[in-house]
């Protein structure tokens, strides 16, 4: 028997701009519990993004994080002793959990010198649709659209 979900804890919205989704984005870039550097990091880039496009930097931050969410995933279920990767659709938390993920992690890779340098770049390839996060999205897109002949499996 499987004991009762946990509940969904409360984000507080970050002290500059009073974004949620901000929050959840820096506790991602957040490594060993050092918020400050977080928020540095993130706040730097934004401010490099507002320099750069000369529009508001939570509009990029947005649309960046729209462009890299995914609609489909592939998971896999067991029938009958064979696994198959089945084509299903993105819940509205896990699209943003794994746009998150895929931007910072992506960002973590490049070879710009600083974090912050990688983290306004890696947004701005993801709002333009290039960079290795929505490449990532393309990916994912592709695995479900190749799997559609396991829709039927759906459950």
């Amino acid at each position: 028997m499987r004991r009762r979900r946990a509940e969904k804890r409360i984000t507080l919205p970050d002290p500059k701009y009073g974004d949620i989704v901000l929050t959840k984005f820096m506790n991602k870039v957040m490594l060993a519990g050092k918020k400050g550097t977080a928020e540095s990091i993130v706040y730097g880039a934004l401010t490099a993004i507002e320099e750069k496009t000369k529009k508001p930097a939570l509009e990029t931050f947005h649309a960046a994080l729209n462009n890299v969410k995914p609609e489909m995933e592939v998971r896999s279920r067991r029938v009958g002793g064979a696994t198959y990767q089945v084509p299903m659709e993105v819940r509205p938390e896990r699209a943003q959990s794994l746009g998150i993920r895929w931007i910072v992690d992506m960002a973590r890779k490049r070879n710009e010198k600083t974090m912050t340098d990688r983290l306004t770049n890696e947004l701005l390839d993801a709002v333009a649709g290039r960079g290795g996060s929505f490449k990532k999205k393309e990916d994912v897109h592709k695995m479900a659209e190749a799997n559609r002949a396991f829709a039927h499996y759906r459950w």
